[in-house]
This record gives C-alpha cells, structure tokens and sequence, in this order.
C-alpha cells in the first residue's frame, strides 16, 4: 500500500505501543500501516462521519485486519474510554479543530504516552495553545505533499512542564524546534510564508482602517520572517 508523503510522515513519528486511535481516520491507511509496521498490536479507526468509517471500514477488511482494527463513529476522542489506548493521531484538521478536541478529552488526553498533531490550518493557533497549558514537544516533522506544506507535532501532556517559552508570537507559526534541528525543508517554508504575505499584500486595496491596519500588521510579520530566515 503506497501512502502520501504526509500520511508516511505521521506514521513515522509515532511510537511503539498497544493499541492507539487514528481520530479523523478517512480511508484507515494510517492503522492498517501501523498494524503492519508492527507499531501497535490493536487501533482504533475514528471519524465524526459515517462515509469514512465505512471506507475505512472496506479498507480494513481487504486486509484482513477486522480482529486488530476496529471502526467507531463519533467526535474527536470521544469514541475511546479513559486509558484503552496509549497513542493517539488527530490529522487531517484545522489547528483550531484540534485545539477544541484536545480541550474537551481533556482527562483522556493527560493519559496518552503520545499524541501526533497534523493540523490543516492555523498550526500557529494549536502550538500557541501547546506552549501555554504544559505540553512536552516531543519531535515536530515537516514535510511538502502535492505543493502544500505540512507542520506535524509530537506531544505529550507533562504536568511539570510550565509552558514553553518564547520571545516573539513569531514561534507560534515557524517552529523553533525545526530551526534549531536545522530541518532540511525549514528554510523553504519560510521563503514560501514569505512570499505568501507578498502577493496578499498586492492584491489587499483599499484605504479603510481596517484595511490598512491588517497591511500594517502583515507588513510587521513579513519583516520578521525576512529577518528569521537570516538566522536559518
């Protein structure tokens, strides 16, 4: 079974345990690969929706893999029970999305041994929430699948760790740990998220104060992200 570059890339961040729930599941490639791979003995392929659980569903039985792998249909981690599962994947979602289910699983999530994050959209809204209510950054990934960046984060939830600090809101959107790691894509992501700001500065017309606010504002994050790259 051959997986996006994404899906390998979240694969590979998670660890060895027994049992662990893919929340967002759509096809359920990610637990049968991790079944296969010998990364967990049991998963749980989650979705709020009824059409991918039964593509997962499909998926799973063409491998053979119904004893080891189990559909169940609901929100977020809402489908497991305190401590049935030891790892956890929520991908395929907005940072803000993400957020919420971590807030509302709240007791569940406190257990988990792990917990790999692949936000959509919005990262720099879910590292914010991270770096602020005492997640340990275990390992963060970023890779490039069909043109489009992705941030991926491997967390877990330490009660001694009193937030992570950092000295510019910048952070939240380009992860320190991937500059300090010198990640091979860092650097182009970057330039890229610089360039993005370019074009939306050309095409943002107009003279009315919140027009010129937000230039002023996307003006100051360019300027930071030119300097950051200085130092990359």
């Amino acid at each position: 079974m051959e997986l996006s570059n994404r899906l390998n890339k979240i694969i590979n961040l998670c660890s060895k345990c027994e049992s662990i729930i893919d929340v967002g599941t759509d096809h359920g490639y990610v637990p049968i690969k991790l079944i296969q791979l010998g990364i967990c003995n049991f998963a749980i392929a989650s979705d709020i929706n009824k059409g991918p659980v039964e593509r997962a569903l499909n998926n799973i039985k063409s491998y053979g893999l119904e004893s080891r792998i189990q559909c169940r249909k609901g929100p977020g981690l809402n489908t497991v029970k305190k401590k049935e599962v030891q790892g956890s994947i929520i991908a395929g979602m907005g940072g803000n999305l993400i957020r919420d289910i971590l807030i509302d699983s709240f007791d569940k999530v406190k257990e988990l041994q792990y917990i790999v994050l692949q936000p959509t959209q919005n990262p720099e809204i879910l590292r914010e929430y991270l770096y602020n209510n005492n997640f340990q950054i275990l390992d963060e990934e970023l890779c490039k699948d069909e043109d489009i960046y992705y941030q991926i984060i491997k967390v877990r939830y330490d009660n001694q760790c009193h937030g992570i600090y950092i000295k510019d809101p910048i952070y939240y959107h380009i992860s320190p740990l991937l500059i300090n790691k010198k990640h091979p894509l860092i650097k182009e992501y970057v330039e890229f998220k610089v360039q993005e700001l370019e074009k939306i500065l050309i095409y943002l017309k107009g003279d009315s104060k919140n027009i010129l606010e937000r230039k002023v504002f996307l003006e100051e994050f360019k300027n930071k992200l030119e300097e950051l790259l200085k130092c990359i």
